[in-house]
């Protein structure tokens, strides 16, 4: 990863924040990668090999379980549940397992794969909650080359929980999204305070004639910047693996370089009152929405058709 940022904290390569197991442990209430200011979000990611497993224990937090790579069981409360899981996150939705509040989490495979738990600090009891992969809203957003996939299992509209919000986003390679740029770092009317997680993954896109000797190298690139007199200046290089913070300001683009898919997990939730996703847009760029009207959604959408 290459980064151009005046707070590196924002900005954390694969294995950067690593502990007990989980190659990302960023947030959450034990782990050991604590960056100042940050307090409403968390997410853990680890690459497991048959028959391994992971565990958490009990804590003022509310979790949700996304299988990336592979098939898991997950037991939580007492219960067990299988989560059928994707040959990779380009392959479409996912069953996702909503754990609540308070409730230990042990995640195993049978075969192999990568998983994630994404978490916020939460009090109030909502149940747990298996979100089967046919049930996932799949929204294709923008038009164009602002065309992406998200699948809003973790929404306020689709998921019944206390603080968090969260959904996956999959941009089709040379296209933008989290685009125009906009913010959520202000309680008022029309928008709402949530810190951020990106969780980046790329690929190969289908069809590329990438040589052999030597390889492709997927990557793309991630923008934050300064929304008021708060530092702050992130243009980062990311690929599977890495993780950006974004705790206020300006984002977007996402940008999916020529020749590379892009997929990110998002973790939102921040400390007002309402669990709403309200966003205001940078003014110099919002006018790219208008643009959508007369544009068609990219053809290579939807990803796992």
């Amino acid at each position: 990863m290459h980064t151009d940022s005046s707070r590196p904290e924002w900005v954390h390569p694969k294995d950067s924040a690593a502990q007990d197991g989980w190659f990302v442990s960023l947030g959450g209430h034990d782990s050991a990668t604590q960056v100042p200011g940050w307090a409403h979000t968390g997410l853990r990611v680890a690459d497991l090999g048959p028959g391994d497993r992971i565990t958490l224990d009990a804590a003022e937090e509310e979790r949700i379980v996304v299988p990336l790579t592979g098939s898991f069981t997950a037991e939580t409360g007492g219960e067990t549940y299988d989560l059928a899981g994707r040959p990779s996150v380009f392959a479409g939705p996912t069953d996702v397992l909503y754990t609540g509040v308070r409730r230990d989490l042990t995640v195993s495979t049978a075969t192999g794969g990568r998983v994630a738990v994404a978490s916020a600090p939460a009090r109030e009891e909502y149940p747990t909650r298996l979100v089967a992969r046919a049930e996932i809203p799949v929204e294709l957003r923008g038009a164009g080359q602002c065309s992406r996939q998200v699948h809003n299992f973790g929404t306020p509209a689709a998921l019944e929980a206390d603080r968090f919000i969260v959904c996956e986003v999959l941009t089709p390679a040379g296209n933008w999204s989290s685009y125009p740029p906009h913010k959520h770092d202000e309680e008022k009317d029309g928008e709402t305070a949530l810190e951020e997680i990106y969780y980046f993954e790329t690929q190969l896109a289908a069809g590329m004639p990438a040589p052999e000797e030597g390889g492709p190298d997927p990557m793309g690139y991630q923008r934050v910047y300064a929304s008021d007199d708060r530092p702050i200046d992130v243009a980062a290089e990311v690929r599977s693996g890495d993780v950006v913070l974004v705790p206020y300001g300006w984002h977007g683009p996402a940008m999916a370089t020529p020749g590379y898919d892009m997929y990110y997990l998002n973790v939102m939730a921040g400390p007002g009152r309402v669990r709403e996703w309200l966003i205001s847009d940078d003014p110099h760029h919002g006018w790219i929405r208008r643009t959508w009207d007369e544009a068609a959604i990219d053809p290579r959408l939807p990803f796992g058709r």
